[in-house]
């Protein structure tokens, strides 16, 4: 079950996460979030890299994707290249 704390934000706009909750979620300095606002409700999504597994999993699928759509390496050089001003 979800264990519920309260917190206050600084005047910096910091929100302390309790200690917890962190130790239970294994929050570490440095973790990421996605912060979703509506209304009256925050919500704060821990986002982490994928794993190596998973990683490979995602360039495979993005690989059969480009094929399917016609890419070529090359294509992906020009983009990235035009990206960053460089073409």
């Amino acid at each position: 079950m979800s264990e519920l704390a309260t917190t206050k934000m600084s005047s910096k706009g910091q929100v302390v996460i309790p200690d917890e909750i962190r130790r239970r979620l294994g929050l570490r300095e440095g973790s990421q979030f996605v912060v979703v606002g509506e209304k009256d409700t925050v919500i704060l999504k821990s986002i982490s890299p994928p794993s190596m597994r998973e990683f490979d999993h995602l360039i495979a699928k993005a690989r059969k994707q480009a094929k399917k759509a016609g890419l070529r390496r090359s294509d992906v050089r020009d983009a990235i290249l035009t990206a960053r001003g460089k073409k």
